[in-house]
């Protein structure tokens, strides 16, 4: 079946046009339209790179609107007294008695996502740029920063403020007022975090930041240190000068791999210094999957002079140990921030590697 009967230039639909550029004259002779017409991506998740999002077969090629993922809770077993008797055991009874595991089962549900673009004939003519190829070659950089929204949103619903692992593995070390160093981004407070898991703080192995927390980290990792009165047992203070490092970037920090991206929230009220919620992260922390490949679909309206271009994809992010529990599924963004969204499977929130950490940087401003 073709496209509709009509222009994609009507309201709510939309299309290239030439009128949308502001100088046809000038762009037919100055080079490379594309930098007119596109709109840079700055904000590149590394979340894969990292380790952290890893992709799941059991979250892949699945029917249905969400998955259900059996698992075995941790083995605890109950030790028995062997004597020689006829009443040795906890059963008194002189064997042993059976004990079992604990079987269950979690869910993650399934977020099945598109857009559509269009672009009529004259303005690939007048502007000698296909605007078409141009929306195709940002698709990659775009499609994972809105995945990485996705994955945003389904952590603050579980452990922001409220979610079922708010209690657990959340540290808030944010004012919101008359910040210190104490209330940044540091080793203490980063050390604090991870050893909310107990002995598996050292599978923690990286950090998501906002770019106003990472910005502290390059400032103070620029910086020399010395103590005050430059003696044994002096405090030490930091000091002006730097140290001339060949490369300002933050790669790692107390050990974990640094991931930077603007779509972390900012927490405040209004009138409160901006509060930045860090996610610490073991690799693997979160499976990821598709239920169906990338569609990328072409059409052509002959009647309007128009190319149209579809794409569809369907996602999957899921925490072990936490489960999809609200009564709909394909949720929004903010459905999915949705404390109430999510239950807890695991019976030991220490069994799930991803931890909260909230924080002032002093780069940070006053919620307006």
């Amino acid at each position: 079946m073709g496209v509709f009967q009509g222009n994609f230039g009507t309201a709510p639909n939309q299309s290239v046009f030439t009128s949308d550029i502001g100088s046809v004259t000038r762009l037919a002779t100055s080079g490379t339209f594309q930098r007119y017409l596109q709109e840079e991506i700055f904000e590149r998740s590394a979340f894969i790179r990292s380790g952290i999002l890893q992709q799941s077969a059991l979250l892949s090629n699945v029917t249905g609107v969400r998955v259900e993922v059996p698992f075995f809770d941790p083995l605890n077993y109950t030790e028995e007294i062997v004597q020689s008797s006829s009443t040795w055991g906890t059963n008194g009874a002189g064997f042993y008695q059976t004990q079992k595991t604990t079987a269950s089962t979690q869910y993650a549900t399934i977020c099945t996502r598109g857009a559509a673009f269009a672009a009529d004939d004259l303005s690939r003519y007048e502007t000698g740029e296909d605007a078409l190829l141009a929306i195709r070659n940002q698709l990659a950089a775009d499609m994972d920063r809105k995945m990485t929204a996705k994955m945003i949103s389904m952590l603050t619903g579980i452990v922001g403020p409220g979610g079922v692992l708010a209690a657990t593995n959340a540290v808030d070390k944010s004012v919101t007022a008359a910040a210190t160093e104490a209330n940044y981004l540091n080793a203490a407070n980063v050390t604090e975090a991870k050893y909310l898991l107990g002995e598996r703080a050292n599978s923690v192995n990286a950090i998501a930041m906002h770019p106003k927390v990472a910005a502290y980290l390059e400032q103070v990792g620029a910086l020399t240190f010395s103590t005050s009165a430059l003696s044994t047992g002096g405090a030490i203070q930091w000091s002006g000068g730097g140290i001339g490092l060949t490369s300002t970037q933050v790669g790692f920090f107390m050990g974990l791999r640094v991931v930077v991206d603007e779509q972390l929230p900012v927490r405040g009220a209004i009138g409160e210094l901006e509060q930045f919620p860090c996610y610490l992260f073991a690799s693997g922390a979160i499976q990821t999957g598709q239920q169906f490949p990338l569609l990328i679909e072409t059409e052509r309206n002959i009647l309007s002079l128009q190319n149209t271009l579809a794409v569809t994809y369907s996602s999957v992010h899921h925490i072990p140990g936490v489960s999809w529990a609200a009564t709909f599924d394909n949720p929004t963004n903010a459905q999915l921030a949705t404390a109430g969204s999510w239950s807890l499977a695991y019976s030991e929130p220490k069994l799930i590697p991803v931890l909260e950490l909230t924080v002032n940087s002093p780069f940070g401003g006053v919620i307006a």
